[in-house]
């Protein structure tokens, strides 16, 4: 599978704004996000804004509940 350039997160604040993105894409509130992953709206805003430490399970279920994958994609 192939991967445009655009789609590769090289830090938090990328991955928050993909998140926001799609959230937002997909005609969701902050609210109702963190409602479907048992978490805070902070969190969510947290998250979005790129807030470094957020817990990779947490991030994971989010970003699961709008569509979005983590890939590793080994490079060179």
């Amino acid at each position: 599978m192939a991967f445009d350039r655009k789609s590769i997160v090289y830090d938090p604040e990328e991955l928050g704004r993909a998140i926001r993105a799609r959230r937002k894409k997909l005609g969701y509130t902050q609210g109702q996000v963190a409602a479907f992953n048992q978490c805070s709206v902070r969190f969510v805003s947290e998250l979005e804004r790129g807030k470094s430490g957020a817990g990779i399970g947490q991030v994971l279920r989010i970003m699961n509940s709008i569509g979005l994958d983590l890939a590793a994609i080994e490079r060179g």
